[in-house]
């Protein structure tokens, strides 16, 4: 049977900046300032937000925040590798419910919906990257991409899809899922993509992959 599903190895890093570990106290410390600055870099935007305001909504005193991360830059970074770290783990986890390819593409997607509804930042914070963080917004497709390149040359290898470049084939799949999601996710406030359109996506993907839907 063909692994259906991404591999996802990194861990959160577990010691301060000066290298300590962190204790259990100081870890959940260090979380709290990644969910704030979620919703601070979502809300303000690279340009208007601030170690401050990242402060202020995580509840935490501004001189801690040096302890955890060096500046704006460096939380901002980590908050991209941390969305990537999720979004890849709840993808991976989606996709490993499928027996098959066209089962494993279908709980895969469903799972990246699920995941943008619940964390909308998810498309604003990478757009910023872009610009903000150029080497870290390209280390976030990367990363999605090297597993879904293994996963779809072992369906090439077990003969249940069409031979191609795996590497096209990642980017184009992504692509569809980022823009189906941005037109019915974010725009559409977090409604979700209804299931007629996920099944409609989803017999073209199978037509295009040479896979049963």
């Amino acid at each position: 049977m063909t692994a259906h599903r991404w591999v996802v190895g990194e861990s959160p890093p577990s010691s301060a900046v000066d290298g300590t570990p962190l204790s259990e106290r100081g870890a959940r410390t260090r979380a709290r300032l990644l969910e704030a600055a979620e919703e601070v870099f979502a809300e303000h935007g690279w340009q208007d937000a601030s170690i401050v305001k990242i402060t202020e909504q995580a509840g935490v005193a501004q001189g801690s925040f040096y302890r955890y991360f060096v500046s704006k830059q460096a939380i901002f970074d980590e908050l991209v590798t941390d969305l990537n770290r999720r979004v890849r783990r709840a993808m991976s986890e989606g996709a490993a419910r499928g027996t098959t390819r066209a089962e494993a593409e279908r709980f895969g997607f469903e799972a990246f919906f699920r995941f943008t509804a619940e964390h909308p930042a998810l498309y604003r914070v990478i757009r910023q990257a872009e610009f903000a963080s150029p080497k870290v917004f390209r280390r976030h497709y990367d990363r999605i991409a090297q597993g879904y390149i293994g996963a779809l040359r072992s369906a090439m290898d077990a003969g249940e899809m069409i031979e191609a470049d795996p590497e096209l084939l990642a980017y184009a799949l992504m692509g569809i899922g980022e823009m189906v999601g941005l037109r019915w996710i974010l725009w559409e406030e977090n409604r979700g993509v209804p299931p007629v359109l996920v099944d409609q996506m989803m017999e073209f993907i199978g037509r295009g992959l040479g896979i049963d839907s």
